[in-house]
């Protein structure tokens, strides 16, 4: 165990639901296969610890949970995975485990350990130890040490940043409930105290450090946030020109983590669908944003300052491969020639270069329902809450436009995007009358094919590498909008390799 990393937090507890606190944030935090160990005299709370953090990975707070002192082992099948909730006090020896039938606990159960030192050197070291102690005066006051050891070390790092964050933003009784959040390492949490609510945004900084070209790394070349910083400035940058950010109530830049106004339940789409004034008013947005002499540069704290990327021609590049490297080979496409691979690279390129040069603006990369808040107490382009900029980019408005007016998660049909289209056209014409609308839609034909096609891969790549197939169901109403946007005349030859290297496979696998 000497050889391996290992981190140690302590925390107070002056009472049991604040013990009962820490079981359910820890709970969320826990996986399939993890061991926790309980430690501590009897009465320290080993078992109100235990019974809160399965209760709360059933998501059953009536489960009726028993101390297995005289069960020794006892077995809770949860809609999450399987927990092993085991006893020892009262075996002799370690060899006596066998007997329990340790070995036969279901595969990728959680195995919490009360009277951990009973089972001697048998656990494994790769676990997270939790000891409680008597603490205060009050019967109730306990004190546990977290020691996390081996892969445990750098989780519970990352547990005891987020909890001493919040201890000191006076929000560490608050009850946590998850917020679905996205494809990201990023996650979201909703803080709750009586009718005050905030939510609590946990950015890690990027660890993906394989080269992938020119000695950077995809997220590198894609300009993907490797931090918090982005978010920060943005959103600050977007409240300073009328637009609802949400505010940044406290911030630790260090360890990525900050508490968020909350905006709310209420999306512009609803039950599957886009609620067309809501989506409207985001149009509007856009047409404002984009008549707007924006700077590249924006302030995140003294002397600290973020500059926002450009949607170049790396990024652009690497973003449609991501079709050739997921994509194809999921529907059963041959590996392509390299003479094919850089022809479709050619091809983009030439699509794409009027474009890059044309009229450019803050590109905020994913304005599409799941991050465009519906605040109906606010007025006009208020009523739109922002979420997700973090990887805004210098680039064509029409970028933008185009994830909108084809949400990915949502059906957009092609009267609602034509609806769409002609209010930002007349928006932006009235603001501005040399807004050329002619090159506005060659622009969002070509971005709105480069987003959907980037789109098909990354859907696949989230499938196959990272393990997240519920994106796959998004892939028809993807290859929908992509038929749409190849069929502009700008883009014919586009759509001729697309129909000779794709979309004759696709139709024979279907």
């Amino acid at each position: 165990m000497t050889d391996l990393l290992t981190h140690q937090w302590t925390v107070d507890l002056p009472s049991e639901a604040a013990t009962e606190l820490l079981a359910r944030d820890l709970a969320a935090t826990l996986r399939a296969g993890d061991l926790v160990t309980l430690s501590g005299d009897l009465g320290a709370g080993k078992t109100a610890f235990a019974r809160a953090l399965i209760r709360e990975i059933a998501e059953d707070p009536e489960l009726e949970v028993s101390s297995p002192t005289f069960t020794l082992i006892q077995l809770y099948d949860t809609p999450t995975f399987p927990i092993v909730h085991a006893d020892l006090y009262r075996i002799g020896h370690a060899s006596e485990l066998d007997e329990l039938g340790w070995d036969e606990a279901p595969d990728g159960a959680l195995v919490l350990v009360e009277w951990p030192e009973k089972a001697g050197e048998t656990l494994p070291a790769d676990r997270l130890d939790i000891r409680f102690v008597h603490a205060g005066r009050s019967e109730t006051a306990r004190r546990a040490t977290l020691t996390g050891t081996g892969d445990w070390s750098s989780r519970l790092r990352r547990f005891s940043q987020t909890g001493d964050f919040l201890r000191h933003a006076g929000w560490q009784d608050a009850s946590r409930e998850h917020v679905q959040g996205d494809a990201s390492t990023r996650s979201y949490a909703r803080l709750r105290r009586g009718q005050n609510t905030v939510i609590l945004m946990n950015s890690p900084a990027r660890t993906d450090r394989t080269p992938v070209r020119y000695g950077k790394t995809y997220s590198q070349i894609a300009h993907i946030s490797q931090d918090v910083k982005p978010f920060v400035a943005m959103a600050k940058g977007l409240s300073e020109r009328g637009f609802s950010a949400p505010q940044i109530l406290k911030e630790d830049l260090l360890h990525g983590l900050l508490l968020l106004e909350d905006f709310g339940t209420d999306f512009i789409a609803e039950g599957g669908k886009p609620v067309p004034e809501r989506y409207g008013v985001a149009i509007d947005l856009l047409a404002r944003l984009h008549g707007m002499d924006l700077p590249d540069t924006l302030p995140v704290a003294s002397a600290i300052n973020h500059k926002i990327p450009p949607f170049d021609h790396g990024a652009l590049d690497i973003e449609v491969e991501l079709l050739i490297e997921w994509y194809m080979p999921m529907i059963g496409a041959p590996q392509l020639s390299q003479r094919n691979r850089d022809h479709f690279t050619a091809l983009w390129r030439a699509a794409l270069a009027p474009v890059v040069k044309g009229e450019q603006s803050w590109l905020l990369r994913d304005v599409h329902s799941p991050n465009l808040m519906w605040l109906p107490q606010r007025e006009g382009i208020k009523r739109i809450g922002l979420l997700d900029f973090q990887d805004a980019m210098i680039g064509p408005p029409a970028y933008d436009v185009a994830s909108l007016c084809l949400d990915a998660r949502v059906t957009v049909d092609q009267e609602l995007e034509l609806q769409l289209l002609t209010r930002y056209v007349k928006a932006r014409r009235s603001a501005d009358a040399a807004f050329d609308p002619a090159g506005f839609a060659r622009a969002y034909a070509v971005m709105a094919a480069q987003r959907n096609t980037k789109l098909l891969g990354l859907f696949a790549r989230l499938d196959k590498r990272d393990g997240k197939p519920a994106y796959l169901k998004h892939i028809p109403r993807i290859r929908a909008y992509l038929d749409r946007a190849l069929a502009h005349p700008t883009l014919a030859d586009l759509r001729e390799w697309f129909e000779t290297f794709v979309f004759a496979m696709e139709a024979r696998v279907s």
